[in-house]
């Protein structure tokens, strides 16, 4: 009975970490846990209810943690470039779409430019920075810019 307490106080810990961590840590051990309990159930010594949790544990561990970090969805990360957007950056060269040509900077960097509308936007224009995808500077042109300066 004393065991069985014991495997209930472990299943419950595992669980709550891995609740608290959702990054698939602790969900082996729960499962060892549950069954070490049923052998406490079922009147299996402490040595045999302990070596069956350490082997459901790592047999879990070993056949579904290299499948699951198969099947993560891999996230991108994280650009500092994001605070860009909704800055100013000034056109270095022409944005025309239908030439294929924009470069704009912002903070000491070049990027390549494109107009949010599609429309040319000349060298040397402020422009408003909308989107970054991937190394492009989405841009705007904004008239309220040009008279500021």
């Amino acid at each position: 009975m004393q065991y069985m307490i014991l495997w209930g106080v472990i299943f419950v810990l595992a669980v709550i970490a891995e609740l608290a961590s959702l990054q698939l840590v602790s969900i082996w051990f729960a499962v060892g846990a549950v069954c070490a309990f049923a052998a406490a159930f079922f009147g299996m010594g402490f040595t045999g209810q302990f070596g069956l949790f350490v082997a459901v544990s790592v047999v879990l561990l070993i056949a579904t943690r290299p499948l699951l970090k198969k099947l993560r969805v891999k996230q991108a990360p994280p650009m500092n470039a994001d605070r860009d957007i909704g800055d100013t950056a000034v056109v270095i060269e022409e944005v025309n779409p239908a030439l294929g040509t924009g470069r704009a900077r912002t903070n000491g960097i070049d990027w390549i430019a494109v107009s949010e509308d599609g429309s040319v936007i000349p060298k040397e224009t402020v422009v408003l920075i909308t989107a970054i995808e991937g190394a492009k500077l989405i841009v705007r042109y904004k008239r309220e810019l040009q008279q500021a300066q």
